[in-house]
């Protein structure tokens, strides 16, 4: 191991400020699970890094009425997979953070640090795009949001500037009869990364789609969404032809490579199945809600 300057601030003020005084050649400690890794490895040289463990207001979770559910960056993944809030809110974004890595990784694994990762693969991402989450980040040039739909830019990059911190994520109040699922492909259960992943998230009334977000992982440089899976479903009954339509669209969207793990034609059939899964399952639960709303008849 290399020589480093190591600081952990006790609050985002002097974390941004030891990024601020040191310059450009520091890295950002989350859980560490890949920094500590890639440092051993000597992938990564910095002059500096910046553990934010001991900054407590990373690592709030919580829900208000309006403003909706809040996950801080230093969350752990464990906890989100655990939480009441994101099963009662969102339980689709504790469906991704259940499948990273290992228990033991996930009791350390933070979501701002799988997030601010950037592997294309990542599990989290796919139901926090499908859910509408906008990035909250702090930098010298004050806070700034940024849909999660645009945080991405490339393999292992997002539009984190030098000296800026994500704070969180804030994920927005779903509409009334809706649901989402995220489903994904690997060749096995456990410490496996995805082959394909999909997210889908629909709202629906009694005449048909109101709204679907469908999300795809591992077929293109960052996680996508397939706009035009997600138009042919809008403002017409949801059905399953409707549905294997838009499965069809998803996969002609993919943008997927051959590598040792799966064929590009692989990958694209997998599309179809996971977003046709993943739509039946968000059109069910949004359907089961409409029976509530209605007394338990069906709408």
């Amino acid at each position: 191991m290399f020589k480093f300057d190591f600081v952990a601030p006790t609050s985002l003020d002097d974390a941004l400020a030891e990024l601020r005084e040191r310059g450009p050649g520091g890295k950002l400690l989350a859980g560490g699970t890949d920094l500590l890794l890639q440092l051993k490895a000597h992938l990564l040289r910095p002059a500096y890094v910046v553990d934010l463990g001991r900054i407590p207001e990373l690592s709030r979770l919580d829900y208000s009425t309006g403003a909706g559910l809040w996950i801080g960056s230093m969350v752990r993944l464990r906890t989100i997979q655990q939480s009441a809030l994101v099963k009662e809110w969102s339980p689709m974004i504790g469906d991704g953070a259940k499948l990273v890595g290992s228990l033991q990784i996930r009791n350390l694994a933070t979501i701002g640090g799988n997030l601010c990762n950037a592997a294309p693969s990542a599990d989290v991402a796919p139901p926090l795009m499908a859910a509408g989450a906008i990035a909250s980040i702090a930098g010298q040039g004050g806070p700034r949001t940024v849909p999660l739909d645009s945080f991405f830019v490339g393999p292992r990059r997002t539009v984190l500037q030098e000296g800026e911190i994500l704070v969180g994520v804030r994920v927005p109040d779903a509409p009334a009869r809706s649901g989402g699922q995220y489903l994904r492909h690997t060749p096995r259960q456990e410490m496996d990364i995805a082959v394909v992943g999909v997210a889908s998230h629909v709202t629906v009334d009694d005449d048909g789609c109101l709204g679907a977000r469908i999300v795809l992982g591992a077929v293109a440089p960052t996680p996508i969404r397939a706009s035009l899976a997600e138009s042919s479903l809008i403002g017409k009954p949801i059905t399953a032809e409707s549905i294997d339509r838009a499965a069809k669209l998803a996969a002609d969207e993919a943008r997927p490579i051959d590598d040792l793990r799966g064929s590009a034609d692989f990958r694209r059939h997998l599309v179809e199945v996971l977003c046709r899964r993943t739509l039946h399952s968000a059109w069910r639960s949004a359907l089961n809600q409409s029976e509530s709303l209605n007394g338990g008849t069906n709408a």
